[in-house]
């Protein structure tokens, strides 16, 4: 773990859950990050280890980027990839959660820098957080897709066990290392509306921390979060209503969607809804 650095000796924690989310193509309108940091800011967290992005980053491809101090100072921000620990005083365990951005390479090495960190920590369950853009509305409830590889977990959290093959992000390495040392694993997906994925959508973010609450039994406060989803939802709303065509749009994908909650065996799973998403990223590759 020659790229990790400890920020003081490691912490006691309590059968940490490791949480992950990683900016970049599995964080579709700012969903997932926005989630974990909620969660970051609900409990008592502190920075333990940081990963130094100079063996993981083509900076031609991901930039770091200036930033000015009180106006004056210039720092050069890097992409990051931080562990934080997260004490839950009023749950059974703590957390270790990873903030991070997506790397360009050696995946396999920073996977296996991240596993073998979370195993020094005592983690016994990984959970990563992931946002895909899809053809879903706005108006209604956000979709939530869970995934497991563990039959056990399938069964007990009430998720789906996933058949998906084909191209994976960084969340797939990291599951595939924390299983090899043992741990069981978990992956959330929100939906967000294809029409608006340029958005940060915080309604997304909500639903995801919700889930994952759901999964895990751990409450998260977030009630800044909720007002930001209601802001969020009045505003489309009303930039959407001033577009007649985007309008007619929002109401097909609607009834479509409806319909579809109305005859459960007519949903989309969880791998097709993978699969058009990576033929979306193919697209964009291509423009």
């Amino acid at each position: 773990m020659d790229s990790l650095t400890w920020e003081g000796d490691l912490p006691q924690l309590r059968s940490p859950i490791l949480v992950c989310s990683f900016r970049g193509w599995n964080d579709a309108a700012g969903a997932a990050s926005t989630a974990l940091d909620a969660i970051a800011d609900a409990f008592d967290s502190e920075t333990i280890a940081q990963v130094d992005p100079e063996d993981y980053f083509d900076f031609q491809a991901t930039r770091p980027t200036i930033a000015l101090t009180e106006g004056e100072v210039r720092r050069i921000d890097w992409p990051q990839n931080n562990l934080i620990a997260a004490r839950v005083p009023a749950a059974e365990r703590d957390l270790v959660l990873l903030d991070g951005t997506e790397p360009n390479l050696r995946w396999r090495t920073f996977s296996e820098t991240i596993s073998t960190a979370a195993d020094a920590l005592g983690v016994e369950m990984v959970i990563t957080l992931g946002a895909l853009i899809a053809e879903v509305s706005h108006t209604l409830p956000v979709p939530i897709t869970g995934l497991a590889s563990d039959e056990k977990l399938v069964e007990e959290l009430d998720l789906q066990r996933s058949s998906y093959e084909g191209p994976t992000g960084i969340v797939g390495v990291v599951h595939d290392c924390c299983r090899k040392v043992g741990m069981t694993s978990a992956s959330l997906w929100a939906a967000v509306p294809h029409y608006i994925a340029a958005v940060p959508n915080p309604k997304a973010a909500l639903a995801l921390l919700r889930r994952f609450e759901g999964v895990t039994g751990i409450a998260v406060e977030a009630t800044e979060l909720e007002e930001e989803a209601t802001s969020y939802e009045e505003q489309i709303n009303r930039a959407i209503a001033a577009n007649p065509e985007i309008e007619e749009l929002v109401d097909r994908i609607e009834a479509e969607q409806e319909d579809q909650l109305e005859n459960p065996e007519d949903l989309p799973s969880a791998d097709s809804i993978a699969r058009d998403f990576q033929q979306f990223l193919r697209q964009q590759g291509n423009q």
